[in-house]
């Protein structure tokens, strides 16, 4: 990631303004002219609530990238510490709580995760990696309820979104007590790191003031806040969850393949907010791209460049290559020329049946077994009127015997019904 040079970069809060990721902020006359200024240091928090973080933590992380790109320092926070306590902010009711060891192992992992996105080697405005842990574990019950607990009065808190919207179905003194964690975040990070700047999703607005309010009953001062809408689907779906899930960043639970294929199916109203919202494309190419996509929409260039893009940034460009080389064999049907990994992240939500081992089998009795036809006499019409493919060859003889040596790999056949319906014998 290459180092932009403060005095001349362009406005960063303008840019942020057309990509639509201001959703609140607070002093943002005072926080341009900082920002022009100086280096800020800034942060965003990522508890860990699993083992990988979903896309919906995809927004604040490439808002960090987009500030260190313009020159500033991100702080990537995990909260090893607040993990263990449940952030009652956009829930309906109480967290599940994990164990230590569990909440351990998955800081770790997102702290892994966390460093493909940030450069932690560039020479004046490296990243820095920091977790919650350090500083809430040492924290007696005493100090605590003395030194922070003291400067905030139970009406304060009862006022925050996040726990007024909990009243009606309780909320434990536990996720109650999170806001003042998270503000004792922001003060530590403000004394020890020069932190003056958090953000989050607007459903931390009111974690983020009282952060700001705790800096100032403390002693400090020079603090802002700014959150980024939450993302929202023109169809009313949830963003972030397809069919088979939740959108994970780790590859090994949402494959490279999957990945590329929730962003090219985005629907047509969304796109050209999502190229603004998760690419580093400038103001000229996304309008270039809307250009085109209201006048041919049909060619779906926008959601190519989209995939592409976020597919990139979180995979890496082979990730890229091989997602589109999936893509195009699935849409012509010959999957012959995909590697046997591929082949497996092609096909893994295809419905799959397992079949003992044998040297061959009729083309009829595999229909029949895969569930690709519901009887004989259907699946040798679907022959005759060549709506059969295997492994993307075309199959019309009701004869047809599947031998060992037409197994891709010596264990899969892929068998197309009709356009869209494939299924997935694999023998063992």
């Amino acid at each position: 990631m290459r180092e932009s040079n403060l005095a001349n970069q362009t406005d960063l809060l303008e840019d942020l303004e057309y990509r639509g990721l201001i959703h609140q902020i607070t002093n943002r006359d005072n926080l341009t002219e900082k920002l022009q200024k100086e280096r800020v240091v800034l942060y965003c928090g990522f508890d860990p609530t699993a083992d990988s973080l979903h896309i919906g933590s995809l927004l604040p992380i490439l808002c960090l990238r987009r500030f260190q790109k313009a020159g500033h320092i991100p702080l990537a926070l995990v909260g090893g510490g607040t993990g263990l306590i449940g952030d009652p902010s956009g829930r309906a009711s109480e967290r599940s709580l994990n164990t230590a060891e569990t909440v351990a192992d998955w800081t770790n992992s997102l702290k892994r995760q966390l460093s493909n996105f940030l450069d932690f080697d560039v020479a004046e405005n490296a990243a820095k990696l920091v977790s919650n842990y350090d500083w809430i574990a040492p924290l007696d019950v005493i100090t605590f309820l003395r030194d922070v607990g003291k400067n905030f009065t139970v009406n304060y808190m009862l006022a925050k979104d996040s726990v007024d919207s909990r009243l009606a179905n309780g909320i434990s003194f536990t996720e109650f007590s999170y806001m003042i964690l998270q503000a004792y975040d922001f003060h530590k990070l403000h004394e020890e790191h020069g932190c003056s700047l958090q953000v989050g999703g607007s459903d931390q607005w009111g974690n983020i003031t009282a952060g700001l309010d705790l800096i100032g009953k403390m002693g400090g001062s020079g603090a802002f806040g700014m959150t980024m809408p939450l993302v929202t689907k023109s169809d009313g779906k949830k963003f972030g969850k397809s069919e088979s899930g939740a959108i994970w960043l780790d590859r090994n639970k949402t494959s490279a393949y999957q990945f590329y294929q929730f962003w090219i199916n985005t629907d047509d109203s969304d796109v050209i907010k999502f190229l603004k919202y998760f690419t580093f494309l400038t103001k000229s190419q996304i309008e270039e791209l809307e250009t085109e996509h209201n006048q041919h929409p049909e060619k779906r260039i926008a959601h190519r460049e989209l995939a592409r893009e976020v597919t990139k940034l979180v995979h890496g460009e082979e990730a890229v290559v091989s997602a589109e080389k999936i893509t195009q064999a699935l849409f012509s049907g010959d999957v012959t020329q995909l590697s046997e990994s591929e082949l497996v992240e092609a096909l893994q939500d295809m419905p799959t049946t397992v079949i003992s081992n044998q040297d061959h089998i009729g083309l009829i009795d595999l229909l029949i077994e895969v569930g690709a036809a519901p009887s004989k006499r259907q699946a040798r019409q679907d022959i005759e009127s060549g709506a059969v493919s295997v492994n993307g060859s075309k199959q019309t003889s009701i004869d047809s015997v599947i031998t060992l040596e037409q197994r891709l790999y010596k264990k899969f056949v892929v068998l197309k019904r009709g356009k869209k319906n494939y299924y997935l014998a694999r023998f063992e």
